[in-house]
């Protein structure tokens, strides 16, 4: 089985308050929007500070799209060339030695990609086999895991390494009062993550404390497509976020959650730790609730919810790297990390310490 080696994430240096932010968002909403139903959704959300790209100055309806991409390529090389660079050291591995590459990000474009502009001065091989992301949205990072498990199953020599680098504060539309983007002004935090990988036939698979990658499983809902996503235009990445996503998670992810590990002999009670991606807290709400698991069984999602926001698909990094550095769970551990995004579709990977 896939092992994982290890996993990093990194952070740009501005770090606000939650209600350092809300203060800043509400100074740039248009004359007579509802101030007070923007500071209740900030106040909601469950998230006590975020990282920001930017100084929390520097935003404002002044930057239009070509300026904010421009941006986002700055600081997303600078972010991803660390988390990339700290994963490998943690690994014990150099660049050179990575087969396979493979970045995800939904908060700006690259052409060519993150992965190629960073394969010389990471010191990846020119002959390294590159599979950007994009359009995955928050679920790629669990979808991510997935497809190296894949690839190291047919290449069971090879390594491999995600990269997940999502700057999300450079997507939100200042001047814009739907519930959409307060919700995502309220949520959203910028940061990156990397994930080292090998496969069973790897001289460092034994070596590894992470978890081994049993199984993984996509899903599509359809009938969902409208109610998670980008509209895309002039102005940027607009959110497109429906309010019917607790209930679709309630509804049909649940299911899909059982279903899974009953294909495997299991049930949401055997799983030990969950690594469960924080769309908000009625997201995580509604699926415990519908799992019937205790309050403590999304903790470590609540807590990185809490520290940095959501950070889209580097979210379920940072929670699997957590759970690793506060001590890897005993032997024989089950764990399952799942994730979400537009499609609508949910991402799970079934782990085991």
């Amino acid at each position: 089985m896939t092992r994982v080696l290890a996993v990093s994430s990194v952070f740009p240096p501005h770090l606000h308050p939650q209600a350092e932010i809300t203060a800043a968002l509400a100074r740039f909403l248009p004359p007579g929007s509802d101030t007070a139903l923007l500071r209740r959704v900030h106040a909601s959300v469950r998230v006590q500070s975020r990282h920001l790209a930017l100084p929390l100055d520097r935003y404002g309806p002044s930057n239009d799209f070509g300026t904010t991409n421009a941006l986002f390529l700055q600081a997303a090389l600078e972010l991803g060339g660390r988390a990339l660079a700290l994963a490998l050291a943690e690994a014990g591995m150099a660049a050179a030695e990575i087969d396979l590459v493979m970045s995800t990000t939904v908060t700006g474009l690259a052409t060519p990609s993150l992965e190629a502009r960073l394969a010389a001065r990471a010191g990846l091989r020119p002959d390294v086999r590159r599979v950007p992301l994009f359009g995955l949205g928050c679920a790629a990072g669990a979808a991510g895991v997935g497809h190296l498990h894949d690839h190291l199953t047919g290449r069971p020599g090879h390594a491999a390494l995600l990269l997940s680098t999502e700057l999300c504060s450079l997507t939100l539309q200042s001047t814009d009062a739907s519930m959409a983007n307060l919700v995502a002004g309220a949520l959203f935090g910028d940061g990156a993550g990397a994930l080292v990988a090998v496969g069973e036939e790897h001289p460092l698979h034994a070596t590894g404390a992470g978890p081994s990658v049993v199984a993984a499983r996509s899903r599509l809902y359809p009938g969902t497509e409208h109610l998670l996503g980008w509209d895309i235009g002039h102005w940027g990445m607009r959110m497109v976020l429906g309010r019917e996503l607790p209930e679709l998670v309630r509804l049909h992810v649940a299911e899909e959650v059982e279903d899974f590990l009953a294909a495997h002999d299991l049930k949401p009670s055997d799983v030990d730790t969950w690594i469960c991606h924080p769309g908000g807290p009625k997201i995580l709400d509604a699926l415990g609730e519908a799992l019937a698991l205790p309050a403590s069984a999304f903790a470590a999602s609540h807590r990185s919810l809490a520290a940095v926001g959501n950070l889209s698909s580097a979210s379920v990094l940072h929670i699997l790297g957590g759970v690793q550095s506060a001590g890897p769970p005993p032997p024989g551990s089950v764990g399952l990390m799942l994730a979400f995004g537009p499609g609508f579709a949910s991402e799970l990977v079934l782990l085991r310490w």
